[in-house]
């Protein structure tokens, strides 16, 4: 039996797209809440993500003269690759960690939280620079005693780093940034530039064919292509040799994909990243605001370079506000907008609680693929170029829209809980257990074709 709830989001969702009502009829949701220990929908959130983006390639199949298909989701498995990155196994052990060591959540002198975000080794070194104290919990405990929680955010900020203070959901609409995001659309699909229609022709996938730059770090964006992966997309991964990654997330995220490595301060790279945008039909990007314009690769220029792309853009606090071009992550995002505080109060405690998964950054890289999906179907009918914008603090938004549930106390599945949900795959990293996609669809099954692979492995060429 299908959730309402779900169904609804979902269907909230593809109308605001201009979708084909009917294909509506073609949805099963099953499960129900809580599929996680949250007092926020993350399973709806989960189900209904997942179902946007598969629904969407099932009517690129019907659009390629492929049948009507039928689309269903559970709750249970798609809040199991919300955690996708959890349940990673490399030779039957588990990933190496993803948490620095001074990443986390400290209480200022003022009594209020502020969330440090370390992952990144010129991230950690940059906030380390503003304490003046050693690379230590307890000693960057101490120094942030001497801090307010919202300067001490504000001075990181201005640094380039990325800090978030903790504030009730009565503080995040007050605020500024909040009172732009409030008058935001979850996410939009604008018709940038003129190009013919490309229709989408007979395949034996729905996105075979469809190739896929991607510039983008750690989850959100990768999910997006790791989706389009899963649909027969060509994705081609653009790393640059001089940023920092995380192992594990190039593991769990890689799936299906090419990867390259470009610097794109170079002359040679950034024309060889030009000849593959010549042939691409999307490309992802999810760098700080303004990083690519600056580089020649904003959404107009890439347009110039490629008439009919469908660019789609990622940030965390969206393209709006006072805080348009500040960095950030899944985990601030969560602690600035109210998340944090509000899961720790629904749980007796003074102190922040995030949520039970990333679920912001999956979320969105779902519903990144998805709208990836609807703009490449109106380019097949309309032409046009395309921008799509996206946001982990629009996500939020409509997470927190879903509601509240009554799931603190719901059990936390282990690896041994979902293994029904996992698969085995070969990979040049060793032998991986990794999380099935959620979604299944009765013709185009979605599966990956490629195994991760080390960045940088391949050429800057699409395969022939």
């Amino acid at each position: 039996m299908t959730n309402v709830l779900s169904f609804d989001a979902l269907a909230e969702i593809w109308r605001h797209a201009k979708l084909p009502e009917n294909m509506l009829n073609a949805v099963s949701l099953t499960g129900v809440e809580p599929a996680l220990p949250s007092s926020f929908a993350v399973g709806t959130a989960a189900q209904t993500s997942i179902a946007a983006a598969a629904l969407a390639a099932a009517e690129i199949w019907r659009q390629r003269g492929g049948r009507s298909q039928t689309v269903s989701v559970d709750m249970q498995s798609a809040a199991t690759e919300f955690r996708s990155e959890r349940y990673l196994r490399v030779d039957g052990g588990p990933a190496a960690e993803l948490w620095d060591k001074i990443a986390g959540v400290y209480r200022c002198g003022d009594n209020h939280w502020v969330r440090l975000h370390t992952n990144f080794p010129h991230h950690r070194d940059g906030v380390l620079d503003i304490l003046k104290c050693a690379y230590e919990r307890e000693a960057v405990a101490e120094a942030l005693r001497g801090w307010k929680a919202e300067d001490f955010e504000e001075t990181a900020a201005r640094n380039g780093m990325v800090v978030a203070a903790m504030r009730s959901f009565a503080e995040w609409d007050a605020h500024p940034q909040g009172q732009a995001v409030a008058r935001l659309p979850l996410l939009s699909i604008d018709k940038i530039g003129d190009a013919a229609p490309t229709p989408l022709t007979a395949a034996p996938r729905p996105l075979s064919g469809i190739k896929v730059v991607e510039l983008t770090r750690i989850i959100a964006g990768p999910v997006c292509g790791r989706t389009l992966a899963a649909h027969g997309a060509d994705v081609m991964l653009v790393t640059s040799p001089h940023l920092p990654a995380i192992a594990p997330l190039v593991i769990d995220t890689g799936r299906g994909k090419l990867s390259t490595a470009l610097d794109l301060r170079d002359d040679n790279d950034r024309a060889a990243l030009t000849a593959l945008l010549k042939d691409a039909d999307i490309f992802i990007q999810g760098y700080r605001p303004g990083g690519l314009e600056a580089l020649g690769f904003g959404p107009e220029s890439v347009a110039r370079i490629r008439p009919g792309i469908v660019y789609v853009s990622l940030s965390a606090y969206s393209h709006q506000g006072p805080w348009a071009n500040r960095r950030g992550f899944d985990s601030l995002v969560q602690t600035a907008s109210g998340f944090n505080d509000a899961e720790g109060k629904a749980a007796g405690k003074d102190e922040p609680r995030p949520l039970p998964a990333q679920a912001l950054d999956h979320a969105t890289g779902y519903l990144m693929a998805f709208a990836a999906m609807t703009a490449l179907a109106r380019r097949a009918r309309e032409g046009g170029s395309w921008l799509v914008r996206t946001s982990l603090v629009q996500t939020a938004q409509w997470l927190r829209s879903l509601g509240r549930v009554d799931g603190l106390a719901a059990h936390d599945p282990s690896f041994d809980d979902v293994q029904e949900d996992l698969q085995p795959m070969d990979s040049p990293f060793g032998r991986l257990a990794v999380t099935r996609h959620a979604a299944a669809m009765s013709d185009t099954p979605p599966h990956w074709a490629r195994p991760p692979v080390p960045l940088g492995t391949h050429p800057p060429h699409w395969p022939h």
